[in-house]
């Protein structure tokens, strides 16, 4: 009997614990999520009624939206050229002997450890010495820099030796070395290379820092919505939180369906 109640105690005692994991993570978000239909002007207790009108403002500003489609460009863009280098990175260490690639590997994954700040801070200055103009491209080339070290060792840890055998056979058969790339290699790898665009996608969508200091008329949505945070806040930036909320949940959501459940 003590040991039957010794199990159900544990048991309760776990799901406690996940109870107060999951409120410690996601109250904030709740909280977020609830005051954007607040029927007031602004967005704390109490709650005066439910009301779709922030958003209907939100999605109505123009300058909102383009910093939307703005921020969507740069994900995309800057994640798919990220994807590529790191998966030809990978690919090069991983199958040839290189002097010195453990330290290549370590470079390469370097920048994950360094703050946004001091990358921003440096690609700033190169960007001034090199008299490039600040743009969505220059934030675009910030977030390779941050999203490349992830796809090279999400790319580089799925990388086995049936793989290998594979690219030696089409080898063996006559392939040029950019189909056994583009036929072989990346078709077996699709589900890491699907998971590191994803997840890049995700990081550069909602990144601020880089994105403030390299860009200057043309901003994206955080960029954007600090602005707004600066004239005070309201329930219409809740109303913006709440939509970008939900499409990193949605980006994860599709990755975990589509990505993840399909490599089990």
């Amino acid at each position: 009997m003590a040991a039957v109640g010794s199990g159900v105690a544990m048991r309760a005692l776990s799901w406690a614990y996940l109870a107060v994991a999951y409120a410690f993570v996601f109250l904030p978000v709740v909280v977020l999520v609830a005051f954007s239909f607040q029927d007031g002007r602004l967005p704390v207790p109490p709650f005066q009624g439910f009301t779709l009108r922030w958003y209907g403002r939100v999605l109505g500003e123009r300058d909102l939206m383009e910093a939307l489609v703005n921020s969507a460009l740069v994900a995309a863009i800057s994640s798919l050229f990220a994807l590529i280098l790191g998966f030809l990175a990978a690919h090069a260490l991983a199958r040839v002997r290189l002097p010195g690639s453990v330290l290549m590997r370590g470079v390469l994954i370097a920048p994950m450890t360094v703050s946004y700040l001091i990358i921003a801070l440096g690609l700033l200055t190169l960007f001034n010495q090199a008299g490039v103009r600040l743009s969505l491209w220059t934030a675009g080339v910030g977030h390779v820099v941050i999203n490349l070290p992830l796809c090279f060792a999400i790319t580089y840890a799925a990388m086995g030796d049936h793989q290998k055998n594979a690219e030696r056979a089409a080898r063996d058969l006559g392939a040029p070395e950019w189909k056994v790339l583009l036929l072989v290699s990346a078709p077996m790898l699709a589900a890491p290379l699907a998971a590191a665009f994803f997840l890049s996608v995700t990081f550069s969508w909602d990144e601020f820092i880089i994105a403030f200091l390299l860009t200057r008329f043309d901003v994206t949505l955080p960029v954007e919505i600090w602005s707004m945070l600066r004239s005070g806040i309201s329930p219409a930036t809740n109303a913006v939180g709440s939509l970008v909320f939900l499409v990193s949940v949605t980006l994860v959501v599709l990755l975990e369906v589509f990505v993840f459940r399909r490599a089990k």
